[in-house]
C-alpha cells in the first residue's frame, strides 16, 4: 500500500496528481517570469505638503515613447517600444524582436491641481510632479496654550 501525502495548500489536483505540478513549473519559469514581471515598471508615489510626486522606473526608452494622458481624475501613463532592427548586412544567426508596450492608470485625488502637472524623464526614471491646490496644502502654525 502506498501512502499519498495530502498537501491543503494544493488544490484540485486530487484527481490527477502532479497535473498542476507541471503547470506551476513552465510558468514559474524564468522565461515567463522575467516577461510577466517586466511589462509593468515599478512605481513609486509620494507625498509632501506641496505635491504629490510619480516616480516610474523605465530604463531604455526615450521621452518620446511615453504618452501622459489625463481624463477627468484618471492619470494614464503608457508606452510602446518596438526595435525592428533592419540592418542589410545580416550577419546574426540568431535575433529576437523586442516590443515591450504597458499601460498604467492613477486616480488622482482631489486636492490635486490638475493644471499645473509637471513631467520629466532622467536617468530612467519618468517623474510626475502633482502640485497640490492652494487650500488643499496643509496649514501648519503654532497654537499657544493659555
Amino acid at each position: 500500500m502506498t501512502l499519498v501525502k495530502f498537501n491543503p495548500e494544493k488544490k484540485n489536483n486530487v484527481l490527477l496528481p502532479g497535473f498542476n505540478d507541471i503547470f506551476e513549473s513552465v510558468l514559474s519559469d524564468t522565461f515567463f517570469s522575467d516577461r510577466r514581471m517586466n511589462s509593468v515598471p515599478s512605481v513609486n508615489i509620494s507625498e509632501t505638503s506641496d505635491a504629490y510626486q510619480v516616480e516610474l522606473a523605465a530604463p531604455g526608452l526615450k521621452k518620446e515613447n511615453f504618452r501622459i494622458n489625463l481624463e477627468k481624475d484618471m492619470l494614464t501613463i503608457s508606452t510602446e517600444n518596438v526595435q525592428h532592427g533592419n540592418k542589410e548586412d545580416k550577419t546574426y544567426n540568431r535575433r529576437e524582436f523586442s516590443y515591450s508596450a504597458f499601460t498604467r492608470g492613477f486616480t488622482l485625488p482631489e486636492s490635486a491641481d490638475v493644471e499645473r502637472i509637471e513631467a520629466s524623464y532622467t536617468d530612467g526614471i519618468l517623474s510626475i510632479n502633482l502640485p497640490k491646490r492652494e487650500e488643499a496644502k496643509a496649514v501648519s502654525r503654532q497654537i499657544e496654550i493659555q
